[in-house]
């Protein structure tokens, strides 16, 4: 991106928003964002359209104050989250999942500690069955906090996507996430 005013204040709300949902999850067990989701920016720079990681920067600000010592990264996006894996790859404290196009951007994968890369048009049951295949690990790591990546951009109309999801896979991908 070129720099401008506007990208500088979208950069900083986008992870203002996320350390403001990380704070509302603390509190209420709940929070969101929509602005979030830059998983590809690295520790020292920026990549696909990511300035900063806005989930690793709330990680380690929740981190660093004692609010959550064990956090979590489920990344659902369909392109892998590079930037989160390079990050938080010899961190034992941080799980970070991606369930992601194998054959889409970044195409120098970085090494989550669980990556499952899909082939081009992968449908609704093999996605949802790998993301079933995932959640466990989850549950097994007890982390105080998790970080959900969702991203629509596996939708079968997505054509920089590719691959072959449903809305009503991605309802029940998140379903089954919630849960």
């Amino acid at each position: 991106f070129p720099w401008s005013p506007e990208l500088v204040t979208r950069t900083l709300a986008s992870v203002g928003g996320t350390l403001a949902a990380t704070r509302k999850a603390l509190k209420h067990a709940f929070g969101g964002t929509l602005a979030g989701g830059t998983h590809h920016a690295f520790r020292a720079e920026g990549s696909g359209f990511c300035v900063f990681n806005d989930i690793a920067v709330a990680i380690m600000w929740a981190r660093n104050d004692a609010f959550a010592r064990r956090a979590a990264v489920i990344d659902l996006d369909v392109h892998q989250g590079d930037g989160t894996a390079q990050i938080f790859e010899h961190n034992a404290d941080v799980l970070t999942i991606s369930v992601h196009g194998n054959g889409n951007f970044p195409f120098r994968k970085q090494h989550s500690r669980i990556d499952v890369g899909l082939a081009d048009e992968t449908g609704d049951e093999e996605y949802l069955s790998a993301v079933r295949g995932v959640l466990p690990r989850v549950d097994e790591f007890a982390p105080d906090i998790v970080y959900y990546q969702s991203g629509v951009d596996g939708l079968a109309c997505d054509r920089l996507g590719r691959l072959a999801l449903t809305h009503a896979g991605l309802q029940e991908r998140d379903r089954m996430v919630m849960q």
